[in-house]
């Protein structure tokens, strides 16, 4: 991913549009706030839940969040992110609720294929029965349309049926900013406040609020293999096959999720200005260029939001 372009590129790059993308997040997420009555954010320590954690600090004010953090944990996830999860939640005196597929997998809810199967389509129980424990009626998610096709089909305010179930035929018009938030008892929505964002847009913003995030978002030495066009790091859930060949190279996280379905790109980025830069350059999405969980088929990520996934 090392990008064929100068670095004055980006003095010349204007960020004016991030004062409108960041006044839309805001009106989202205090509508959010005033509209229904049991509402969480969605927050793994990754960069698009960490930019609206700093639009919600805008809108309600530093450590006055009035809504609790929620976290789906695989028990897979990279130790840098959860690390660095905790510690933010802590800074901002936020209330985080950590609840796990592990616990899932003991109640017999959730019931894995074979040992090594990624967890990360389990989270979808996982999450439900929080919202169940929790009587959630609305849960914030930093999901972008720019990153898959099921994702750029969602509204902002996307109802889910008492089953938790999203139906992508019917959902409701959203125009003019006039949202429809009526919810029957056991429905809830899904809110996604920075869905008109890019990844250029993201990364732009954290350059300009100087937003910290998790070390392996930058550049770092890992050992990885190749496999199916993805750089799949060496871990003790990610093994290499018989015939792969070990490398070293200086890679960084596009986006982080569980270890198992998670890639790293090549890229010596080493700051939000050089990623930027990188980004500009980009012909591959994000998760296009990262989850192996989305390579299985063209309808994947349509078929676990359908079944309740984020």
């Amino acid at each position: 991913m090392n990008a064929p372009i100068a670095p004055h590129v980006l003095t010349q790059l204007s960020n004016h549009h991030l004062d409108a993308l960041e006044e839309e997040t805001i009106f989202i997420l205090r509508e959010v706030a005033a509209t229904f009555e049991r509402p969480t954010l969605l927050f793994s320590g990754g960069k698009d839940s960490l930019v609206m954690l700093r639009c919600a600090e805008k809108a309600f004010g530093a450590g006055r969040l009035p809504y609790p953090l929620l976290m789906i944990d695989t028990g897979h996830n990279f130790p840098e992110v959860t690390a660095f999860r905790d510690q933010r939640a802590k800074e901002l005196g936020a209330e985080l609720i950590v609840r796990n597929v592990e616990d899932s997998m003991a109640r017999g809810t959730v019931r894995l294929a074979h040992p090594g199967e990624s967890r990360n389509v389990h989270q979808s129980v996982t999450l439900l029965e929080a919202i169940e424990e929790f009587r959630f009626d609305a849960l914030i998610g930093g999901a972008r349309r720019d990153e898959e096709k099921a994702r750029a089909k969602e509204r902002i305010f996307s109802h889910r049926d008492s089953f938790g179930q999203w139906q992508p035929k019917a959902q409701r018009p959203e125009l003019w900013t006039l949202f429809n938030t009526r919810i029957a008892p056991g429905e809830h929505f899904r809110v996604f406040p920075i869905s008109n964002w890019t990844e250029l847009d993201v990364w732009q913003y954290i350059e300009r609020e100087q937003i910290a995030l998790p070390s392996i978002y930058y550049t770092h030495q890992r050992e990885v293999v190749e496999r199916r066009g993805l750089l799949v790091p060496v871990t003790e859930l990610t093994q290499p096959r018989e015939g792969e060949q070990v490398v070293l190279r200086d890679v960084r996280f596009r986006t982080v999720g569980d270890i198992t379905c998670t890639c790293p790109v090549e890229s010596t980025a080493a700051s939000a200005a050089d990623i930027v830069i990188e980004t500009l350059a980009a012909d591959v999405s994000e998760r296009g260029a990262t989850r192996m969980d989305d390579k299985t088929s063209d309808a994947s990520m349509e078929k676990r939001k359908k079944e309740g996934y984020f």
